[in-house]
């Protein structure tokens, strides 16, 4: 008979406890079940464990088989502990890929209220334009990519919100006095900063400034350092204009109706830890604030 796990706790709890009834009544059994399962690991181990019928002292060999029981059952509740956690999301490892206005603004509240009720799951998070996310998906680098992506077949993908695009530059801009009705073409006279999200504008007003932009920033960081030293100016959607950048002026632009669509986009379930399931479901049911959903 091979030796079993209840056999080990059986023998533990009556080491621990010094009786058969004292045992059997913290596990939940009858003295005589766990009499019958002592006398099987004693019959397979082919000697006694206890001195006397009173199961207060172990022998010698019981010492020592004690010591391996113990240390063989705390490993084994551990793993089952860690297999639960995992099941249940409560561990595991979660790759985000997102964009900088993206983790900004959505990421520090959603991951505070993540991290309280799944402290034990580590998150790593790489922020980039959307190709990058995109491609990082692609590579199953990332389990979940926050972006302005189209459709990716065989991954899940849900409208997380939308924002207007308008013309980003320095608080004290000749542009911001008087904004209210201008359009594209006034902005005919200042040095255009292209960058990745300019794509998604389709409006035909907007074509010949993007044509005659001779600089390009993919970087958003990077993009809004060069236009606070009054290099340029350029368009971004409303997010990416936090309230502490008060030396920016964000200005909405007159019957424009240009935006980003922000998208939450997912691996297939089958490559999916619980853990990433789980963000994911958080990210897709939280509203960010300020923002049509």
């Amino acid at each position: 008979m091979a030796i079993k796990v209840e056999m080990m706790r059986c023998f533990r709890a009556v080491a621990d406890h010094g009786s058969l009834a004292e045992a059997a009544a913290h596990l939940g059994r009858t003295a005589s079940a766990v009499s019958m399962m002592l006398k099987q690991f004693e019959d397979h181990i082919g000697a006694p464990l206890f001195e006397a019928a009173r199961k207060s002292n172990l022998t010698p060999l019981g010492r020592m088989i004690y010591a391996e029981v113990r240390n063989e059952l705390d490993h084994f509740d551990r793993t089952i502990s860690t297999i639960e956690d995992l099941s249940r999301g409560q561990q595991g490892h979660v790759r985000l890929a997102v964009t900088p206005s993206v983790a900004q603004m959505v990421l520090p509240r959603l991951l505070t209220r993540f991290l309280d009720e799944h402290p034990d799951v580590r998150i790593d998070i790489r922020d980039m334009d959307s190709e990058g996310v995109q491609s990082d998906l692609m590579a199953e680098r990332a389990d979940i990519g926050l972006a302005s992506i189209g459709p990716m077949p065989g991954f899940e993908r849900y409208e997380l919100f939308s924002d207007h695009f308008g013309v980003v530059c320095r608080a004290d801009c000749p542009l911001v006095e008087g904004w209210d009705n201008r359009t594209w073409e006034d902005l005919a006279g200042e040095r255009f900063i292209a960058n990745g999200l300019c794509a998604q504008i389709r409006d035909p007003g907007f074509l010949p400034l993007l044509d005659r932009s001779v600089l390009t920033v993919r970087n958003t960081a990077s993009l809004l350092g060069l236009v606070k030293a009054g290099v340029g100016v350029t368009v971004l959607p409303r997010l990416t204009v936090m309230p502490e950048f008060s030396d920016l002026a964000f200005l909405p632009l007159a019957d424009v109706e240009a935006r980003r669509t922000v998208w939450i986009v997912i691996q297939p379930k089958r490559l999916l830890t619980p853990a990433a399931r789980a963000l994911a479901n958080m990210i897709r049911t939280t509203r960010v604030e300020g923002v049509a959903p």
